[in-house]
C-alpha cells in the first residue's frame, strides 16, 4: 500500500506516471525500445516502448516455442484535470490579482476542485542551441480556485461557469506564470507547453481499520500500478503485455490513445522481430480493459442496479453491459472467472441500471483494432471523477492475483470448446 501511495502521490500527469512506470521497469531490468529504430527482440527478454512521453507499452517474451498468443492488459494514464491554455496569465491591476486561463480536460466534479492545495506540473518545450528539448516539470508553487462565500450566494442556483468561476488564483498582480516558469527552464525560451493542475494533497488510509485508501487519481493509476506490478511478478508462457494509453478521458483519439494504432503497432512489430504469424497468434489471444467502476454508495444505493451492486473490499469488478460500450461477453466471462476461481481471487458482477448510461472503454476501442476477446474490469470506488476518490484497500491484493494469473494463462478455443493451461 505505501508504494502504491507514493505512485500516486508522485504521478501528478500522465506524463510523470509514466516516468515512474519507465522507473520500475528500468528497475526490473526491461529494455527499452525505440519506435524510431529496428528492433531487435530476443526471447526470454523483456521489453517497453513510450510513445508521446505519455503512452508506454512493456512487455515480456517467454521462449517461442510456447507461444500461442497476446494477454494484453490495457489501463490510461490520464485523469480528468485542468489544462492551462497558451498566453495564460489574467491580471487584474485594477482589483490586484493574476489568475490562470484553465479550461477542463475530461469530466470533472467540478466542485470538489475548489479550496484545494493545487499545483501546476506537465511538460515544457524549450529551445536549446538551436534544437528543441523537453522538460519535465513540477512547479513548487500553490494555487487555489477560490468559492464564493455563502453569503454572496443564498437563493442563487449555484451552476459553475469554467470560464468565470474556475479559474486558479495565481497570486496578486505582480505575478508572471511565464516569469515563473522560466525558472524551471534556466530562462530558456518556452516554444510550447502541456501543464494541467493538479490536486497536491497526498494519498492516505481512511476508515476505523484503514480499510480504505482516499486519494488523487485512482481513476486509473490504480489499474496503471497494479498491471505493471503484475507484469514484473509474472513468468508467462505468452506474451504477456501491459499497455497504458493517454487520452483515454478525451475519448482516446490521439496517436497515442487507445484509438491509436499504438499497440497494433507493437504487436505487429514483436510478431516481425520473432517471426510469428500475426493472424496466427491473434486467434489465441485476449484482452483485459482495467478501468475502475462504481461502487454502491453509502448515501445513495438507489443509485446502482438493484441485483448487480459492487462493494469496496469485496473483490475486483467485472463490469456489463448490453451496448458492449463494455466488452465482457460469455465467453470473456466464463475464461476470466474461471481464471480467478483457480487462483482464488474474489470477484463481483457490476452492470448500470438500465436507466443510466456507462462509459465507452478501452477495450472497446482497442478491440475496433484487434479483433480478440476482451473482457472489463476495475477496482470499486466512490466519487470517480473527483479530485479525491475513494477504494478499498483490500481490493489491490485481489487485482495483482488476477492479472498476474491472467499475464500467465494460455488458452485456446475450438469446435465450442475452451481449455485453459
Amino acid at each position: 500500500m505505501q508504494e502504491l501511495m507514493e505512485f500516486l502521490n508522485n504521478s501528478y500527469t500522465c506524463f510523470h506516471a509514466i516516468k515512474n512506470v519507465e522507473n520500475m521497469l528500468e528497475e526490473a531490468g526491461f529494455i527499452k525500445l525505440n519506435e524510431d529504430e529496428k528492433w531487435q527482440i530476443e526471447e526470454g527478454k523483456n521489453y517497453y516502448t513510450i510513445r508521446n512521453s505519455s503512452s508506454l507499452i512493456a512487455f515480456k517474451i517467454p521462449f517461442k516455442q510456447n507461444i500461442k498468443g497476446f494477454n494484453v492488459v490495457a489501463t490510461h494514464s490520464d485523469s480528468p484535470c485542468f489544462k492551462i491554455k497558451p498566453n495564460a496569465s489574467m491580471i487584474d491591476t485594477k482589483n490586484d490579482f493574476t489568475t490562470l486561463n484553465v479550461e477542463g480536460y475530461g469530466g470533472m466534479i467540478n466542485y470538489t476542485w475548489f479550496d484545494r492545495p493545487l499545483g501546476v506540473a506537465g511538460r515544457i518545450f524549450v529551445e536549446d542551441d538551436h534544437k528543441i528539448k523537453e522538460v519535465l516539470i513540477d512547479t513548487n508553487e500553490t494555487l487555489v480556485i477560490p468559492s464564493l462565500a455563502i453569503h454572496l450566494t443564498r437563493g442563487d442556483d449555484i451552476s459553475f461557469n469554467h470560464q468565470v468561476d474556475l479559474q486558479p488564483l495565481l497570486g496578486s498582480s505582480n505575478a508572471s506564470f511565464d516569469r515563473l516558469l522560466s525558472q524551471y527552464v534556466n530562462c530558456k525560451k518556452v516554444l510550447a507547453t502541456d501543464l494541467f493542475l493538479y490536486n497536491k494533497e497526498k494519498a492516505t488510509l481512511i476508515g476505523a481499520s484503514n480499510e480504505y485508501l482516499l486519494a488523487p487519481r485512482l481513476d486509473d493509476l490504480e489499474c496503471v500500478y497494479t498491471s505493471i506490478k503484475s507484469l514484473l511478478e509474472a513468468s508467462p508462457k505468452n506474451i504477456a503485455i501491459a499497455s497504458i494509453f493517454n487520452n483515454e478521458e478525451v475519448g482516446s483519439t490521439s496517436e497515442n490513445g487507445a484509438n491509436s494504432t499504438f499497440l497494433t503497432d507493437v504487436l505487429c512489430r514483436i510478431c516481425n522481430a520473432l517471426g510469428l504469424d500475426y493472424q496466427l497468434i491473434q486467434s489465441s489471444s485476449f484482452i483485459v480493459s482495467a478501468d475502475n467502476a462504481h461502487a454502491t454508495h453509502p448515501n445513495h444505493s438507489e443509485k446502482s442496479d438493484p441485483t448487480n451492486r459492487v462493494y469496496m473490499n469485496q473483490g475486483i469488478v467485472i463490469k456489463h453491459q448490453a451496448s458492449l460500450r463494455y466488452t465482457t461477453d460469455g465467453l470473456s466471462e466464463a475464461i476470466f472467472k474461471q481464471i480467478c476461481k483457480k487462483n482464488n481471487v474474489l470477484y463481483q458482477d457490476y452492470t448500470n441500471r438500465s436507466d443510466q448510461r456507462g462509459g465507452s472503454t478501452l477495450g472497446a476501442i482497442s478491440q475496433s483494432h484487434l479483433s480478440i476477446p476482451s473482457i472489463d474490469i476495475g477496482f470499486p470506488q466512490l466519487a470517480m471523477h473527483s479530485v479525491l476518490e475513494v477504494a478499498g484497500t483490500y481490493d489491490i491484493d485481489e487485482m495483482k492475483k488476477a492479472l498476474k494469473a491472467f499475464l500467465q494463462m494460455q488458452y485456446t478455443y475450438k469446435n465450442q470448446n475452451v481449455v485453459i493451461e
